[in-house]
């Protein structure tokens, strides 16, 4: 966005920026705490697959809602990463397929696109991103979807009754827009997919 502040992208941030110091101390004591030997008890393995998990979801968060202008970018081992921590013991696959570093505004979208590929996935199934050429496709496939097509529609008409959990609709559009993309979705039984 030239000339303007994206306030949205800075306060997911200053959040994300804010919340990964304590999470981070709270897995370092965790760690201490089973140093100590012996078999971790129940609660405290609950307490370390919790801090990983919220670790992880926050840097995927820094990626999908925080600042993407600028010359940076992103590695693949990174974005891999994230993307692996996210879905690690879950319902849900994510195969990052692009071979190379890639501009961080680049990673926005694609991160972006993924949290509405999740939102039709709430039975797990499998999320593939390829880019070619420019080109991005973000695809996701299930045995079975949760298509809400108000939510749907308001990446090309946009919705003011969007709820929070659904915020990510919104700002993938939007930034579409900011990056003056052609978004073209297709819906189907088995599988969602976005090209952009």
């Amino acid at each position: 966005m030239t000339n303007k502040i994206d306030l949205a992208a800075l306060l997911g941030s200053r959040i994300c920026h804010d919340l990964i110091s304590p999470i981070g101390a709270i897995g370092n004591g965790v760690e201490l705490m089973m140093m100590k030997g012996g078999t971790p008890s129940p609660e405290l393995q609950l307490i370390t697959e919790s801090v990983a998990a919220a670790n992880a979801r926050i840097r995927f968060f820094r990626i999908a809602f925080g600042l993407s202008g600028g010359e940076q970018r992103l590695s693949r081992n990174e974005l891999a990463k994230v993307l692996a921590d996210n879905s690690a013991g879950g319902r849900l696959t994510i195969d990052w397929q692009p071979p190379s570093d890639i501009p961080r505004g680049d990673a926005k979208l694609a991160f972006l696109a993924i949290l509405c590929c999740e939102s039709a996935l709430a039975y797990g199934g499998r999320i593939t991103i390829t880019l070619e050429e420019g080109k991005w496709l973000v695809a996701a496939t299930a045995d079975r979807l949760r298509i809400d097509d108000l939510v749907w529609d308001s990446l090309s008409a946009p919705n003011p009754d969007i709820a929070p959990a659904q915020v990510h609709f919104a700002l993938f559009a939007a930034e579409i827009a900011v990056q003056k993309r052609r978004l073209i979705t297709e819906i189907t039984q088995t599988s969602v997919s976005l090209h952009f």
